[in-house]
Formats: C-alpha cells, sequence, structure tokens
C-alpha cells in the first residue's frame, strides 16, 4: 500500500503572491531601466547617455527580461495549481521548480550588483564633471533597488520550492 500524498507545505496563494510581486518589481525596473536617459550641454555641445550605453545597465536589462519571462510561466503553472489543486507534472516537475528558482535568484542578484556597482562608480566619475547626469544615475539605484527586491522575493519562492520537495528517508 502506497503512503498517502503529503498536503503541499505552502499555499498555491502564498506562492502567487509572492510570484506577482516578483513580477510587480521587475516590470518597474524594466520600464525605469528602458526609459533612462540624460542630456548635458558642456562648451556649447550636447551629450546624450542612455542606458545601453552602460554594459552593466545592458546586462541587468538582461536579468530583468530573463526574470520576468521565467516569474510569468511559473506564475501560470502556480495559477493553474490553485485552481485545479494539482501541479502540471506531478511530483517530477518540483525539481524543475528547485533549481529553476535558485538560478533566478542567482542570476537576478548579479543584475543588482552590477547595477549598484556601475551606478557607484560612474556617479562618483561623471559627478565630479557635470551634475547634469545625477537623475540618470538616480534611476539607477532605482532600477537596482527594484531589483534586488525581486531578488528577495524570488528568494521567498526559491524557499518555498524547497519546502515541496519530497521528504526522502
Amino acid at each position: 500500500m502506497a503512503p498517502p500524498p503529503t498536503p503541499p507545505v505552502v499555499a498555491p496563494l502564498v506562492k502567487l503572491v509572492v510570484r506577482v510581486l516578483t513580477f510587480i518589481c521587475l516590470l518597474i525596473g524594466l520600464i525605469i531601466l528602458t526609459t533612462n536617459t540624460a542630456s548635458i550641454f558642456i562648451n556649447f555641445a550636447e551629450f546624450k547617455i542612455r542606458f545601453q550605453d552602460v554594459k552593466a545597465y545592458r546586462y541587468m536589462l538582461a536579468t530583468i527580461v530573463i526574470g520576468i519571462a521565467y516569474t510569468l510561466m511559473q506564475t501560470a503553472l502556480t495559477v493553474y495549481e490553485a485552481t485545479r489543486g494539482n501541479r502540471i507534472g506531478g511530483q517530477g516537475f518540483l525539481l524543475f521548480d528547485f533549481y529553476g528558482d535558485k538560478f533566478i535568484s542567482l542570476l537576478l542578484a548579479t543584475g543588482t550588483g552590477a547595477g549598484f556597482g556601475v551606478t557607484v562608480d560612474l556617479k562618483d566619475q561623471y559627478g565630479a564633471i557635470t551634475s547634469g547626469y545625477d537623475k540618470f544615475f538616480d534611476k539607477g539605484y532605482a532600477v537596482s533597488s527594484m531589483l534586488l527586491i525581486a531578488v528577495l522575493f524570488s528568494a521567498v519562492s526559491s524557499i518555498f520550492s524547497s519546502l515541496s520537495l519530497p521528504k526522502r528517508a
């Protein structure tokens, strides 16, 4: 006789809320990052800087886009689980959740670190030349902060997926 299935440790609704909050943070970061530009005038010449001009910001964009895609997929699967009461793929899909959540958490964390690091360095470097880039770098901080909050929510999702793994005797 097979042992009865164990009930899920974390309710699907709680998982759904955390995934939606992760998505919202990533979406806000995406909007702020892709609209981030600045113009300054030095000696009658206009200089423009866009987020694409900073490699670390492009890396942040890549991590945000990958994070959004993964979070949307997991949100859809969590909605299915919440409405149907069972998971797509049964217990075998739990390992995908486990490793996927760990990978995305770490990927978003590296994007956060890159964003904060380059913003600090460039603000120090260009802050001495002109204060015209202040808003540009402040938006860089805002995106990095939103990404950091998304990392925290993603880490919570990672903990939930760890708790969902079946116990091995």
